[in-house]
């Protein structure tokens, strides 16, 4: 893992991020953030700061190897209690656009037809 340089950005909004994740249990949540506050966090990075993090029992079901970003969210979700919790029974994802808007939804899980 690299350095986790956008950790104190996450953990100073996480309470915000944890009550998003309850209450995309009735619809999905989103919250704009202010681009210079990661944009100060990492100023050498170049790239997006959009990515796609599917969580599931505390770890990312999809490849967020190639995201910073979305694995620096990760680890902080990985130290809060409550978000273990809610992770534990519930996929969820978080998806931070281009406009710095961070998107949480529940997945609801597809049962196939028999």
């Amino acid at each position: 893992m690299m350095g986790n340089v956008y950790a104190h950005v996450w953990n100073k909004y996480r309470p915000v991020i944890l009550k998003m994740m309850i209450a995309s249990d009735r619809e999905p949540q989103q919250y704009k953030f202010s681009s210079h506050e990661f944009k100060g966090a990492n100023p050498k990075e170049k790239g997006s700061f959009a990515f796609t993090l599917h969580a599931f029992q505390g770890k990312a079901v999809n490849n967020i190897r190639a995201s910073e970003i979305a694995q620096s969210l990760m680890s902080v979700l990985q130290q809060s209690r409550k978000a273990t919790e809610l992770m534990e029974k519930e996929t969820y994802e978080f998806a931070m656009d281009k406009q710095f808007i961070l998107h949480i939804r529940k997945q609801v899980a597809v049962l196939s037809p028999q």
